[in-house]
């Protein structure tokens, strides 16, 4: 969490911004301006979205609407959508969340290797679920995973389709994460499942070595051959989901040798250090006061 700067708005639709949820420094990667907002009349607390400054704000809005309407176990769920053609917004229900970047640099380093599995299963059962309904979020990156003290979200649904449409390329959009971009997307062709597992590689790199394009040796030996393979250029030559997910949780936990199914219950092991940064988070959204209405102009 960090403190709005000068330009940025201080009320998106019915909220007053408090605070970016990013830090600058992750900016460039960020698909979306993301705050933490509270309705003007004090009772309700929300991540609010709206595009970043120089994208196209209609494909933005459509993708907002498709996550309004998806209901998918570990998406970050929408809640509401609204604003101008030339300024849109998105909203989902506030819980304290930490963007994978801000995780990493709350712990001081890449994450132990126990989170990084349970992380990609959580994420790998997501992918699943979505893909198993023909969905493709098609913007997954390590802006795009929020830790909370649950389980993973998954936020930035459409964030490639967004950059640009297909045919047209799209590697080297402010917003999008050139190392969790799968070549055939930023070429531009239309995003597809084994796009999202391109993602997840980079992800777990990401979460694994601090980057998302590793040398093969940085990786942790029991997580190399996963990753490499989820990363490899050639969508054929990689892995499913729902087979990312068979490998990474134990096997006590498979319910049916075709459906390896988490406890949707059962909590993402985390560091203290992060778990610590969501605490401090969540005590300064709850002590932060809404301006007053002259600091906001609104007289």
């Amino acid at each position: 969490m960090e403190r709005l700067r000068q330009d940025d708005p201080p009320q998106i639709g019915p909220y007053i911004t408090l605070a970016r949820l990013d830090a600058e420094s992750a900016e460039r990667t960020v698909p979306d301006r993301r705050f933490i907002a509270r309705s003007t009349d004090g009772d309700s607390t929300v991540i609010v979205c709206v595009p970043r400054i120089g994208a196209d704000p209609s494909r933005w809005a459509i993708e907002a609407e498709g996550a309004r309407r998806l209901s998918i176990p570990g998406l970050l769920p929408v809640t509401e959508v609204g604003g101008t053609s030339g300024f849109p917004w998105r909203t989902s229900a506030f819980v304290p969340a930490l963007p994978l970047p801000a995780a990493l640099a709350a712990h001081g380093g890449p994450l132990p290797e126990s989170v990084v599995r349970s992380l990609g299963a959580a994420l790998a059962q997501t992918l699943a679920t979505a893909h198993a309904q023909g969905v493709a979020h098609a913007g997954l990156s390590p802006a795009a995973v929020l830790l909370t003290a649950e389980s993973p979200r998954l936020a930035s649904f459409g964030a490639v389709r967004s950059a640009a449409p297909d045919g047209e390329q799209r590697s080297g959009h402010p917003g999008l994460d050139s190392g969790s971009l799968a070549p055939e997307q930023a070429q531009g062709g239309r995003p597809r499942p084994l796009g999202d597992v391109y993602a997840l590689g980079a992800v777990l790199s990401y979460a694994s070595t601090g980057h998302t394009v590793p040398e093969r040796d940085e990786l942790p030996l029991s997580l190399r051959r996963l990753i490499t393979a989820c990363l490899a250029r050639d969508p054929a030559e990689r892995p499913q989901a729902h087979q990312i997910l068979a490998e990474l949780v134990p096997p006590a936990f498979t319910a049916a040798p075709q459906a390896t199914v988490l406890d949707a219950a059962a909590p993402t092991l985390l560091p203290a250090l992060v778990v610590a940064a969501l605490v401090r988070q969540s005590g300064e959204i709850l002590a932060a006061e809404l301006p007053t209405p002259t600091a906001l102009n609104l007289d």
